[in-house]
């Protein structure tokens, strides 16, 4: 005998729809408890959830900067960066400004007293610059400046 026919579904299909088709009382409740119990274990099974830890990232290291440059030469470059971000806050400022300006003009033409708000918010912002220079004098108080260092280093 071989070992497929002995495996074969077909015989036990049918022998299992002999032996259901007869009629007995706790046919029915039987088959339900047996399916019930067998979607249980299926959900228990299905509804588990394992957590894998996720791949690590691949670092790309920025190298845009050339190998070997000197102290100088970084230091030039912060100051030419600073220089361009002080242009961008000047014209951001600038923007801010005309745009005062422009709510300055709406508040009068609505009867608002613009001048006592104006005497307010520049009160309010002088004290917030004063407290920001306070605070960046105690943090760059033994700190030398990048003109300092690169003169430091010319010399």
């Amino acid at each position: 005998m071989s070992l497929i026919s002995r495996l074969n579904p077909a015989e036990g299909i049918s022998d299992f729809w002999e032996y259901f088709k007869r009629p007995q009382p706790y046919r029915l409740p039987i088959l339900a408890l047996s399916a019930l119990i067998s979607l249980g274990i299926l959900s228990l099974v299905i509804w588990q959830k394992d957590y894998i830890a996720p791949p690590r990232p691949e670092v790309t290291y920025i190298t845009t900067f050339e190998d070997g440059r000197t102290d100088a030469e970084i230091l030039a470059g912060n100051i030419e960066n600073q220089r361009r971000q002080d242009e961008l806050r000047a014209a951001d400022e600038a923007r801010a400004e005309r745009r005062r300006e422009i709510y300055r003009d709406l508040g009068r033409a609505t009867g608002m007293d613009v001048d006592a708000i104006d005497e307010r918010v520049a009160r309010e912002r002088a004290a917030e610059q004063e407290a920001s220079e306070r605070r960046r004098r105690e943090l760059t108080q033994n700190v030398e400046t990048p003109e300092e260092a690169l003169a430091d280093q010319s010399e």
